[in-house]
């Protein structure tokens, strides 16, 4: 029985489903979304929104613990950085999964794994929002 056991296997043993864990957060962290299957997908999204939650407090005790995990210094740093002051205002639910179909090969469903908000999309909507409401008050100040 699996009472109390969270989590899946998926086949591995513990250090190689524990190294392909760290590629795949670092990937996503790093790309901003990835393609992979269904259930890895769905493993991976605990841990993502965990580091991500760490990331948010921006302390040099929160960079260790995260570097400590992914020991990747660029997806550390991006997730300090960048995603942590993105999501300040966000309770939690960091990552979205969307279906793709499935692969041919094998019929396994594949999912694109990816960050809600972008790092960059928030500044060029507001920049966007600004700008147009600049150029409606210019044109009706000309009028």
């Amino acid at each position: 029985m699996r009472h109390r056991i969270s989590g899946k296997k998926l086949s591995r043993h513990k250090d190689h489903r524990k190294a392909l864990f760290k590629n795949l957060i670092s990937a996503l962290v790093i790309r901003g979304e990835i393609k992979t299957t269904e259930s890895k997908a769905k493993a991976v999204r605990r841990l993502v929104d965990k580091l991500i939650t760490k990331g948010k407090k921006k302390t040099l005790y929160s960079r260790r613990l995260i570097a400590a995990f992914l020991q990747n210094k660029k997806a550390v740093n991006r997730i300090v950085d960048e995603l942590g002051p993105l999501f300040k205002g966000r309770a939690g639910g960091f990552t979205r999964i969307v279906r793709l179909g499935q692969r041919r090969g094998d019929q396994a469903m594949m999912v694109k794994l990816e960050l809600v908000e972008k790092p960059g999309t928030a500044e060029t909507r507001n920049k966007r929002k600004r700008g147009g409401k600049q150029n409606a008050d210019k044109s009706d100040k000309s009028k």
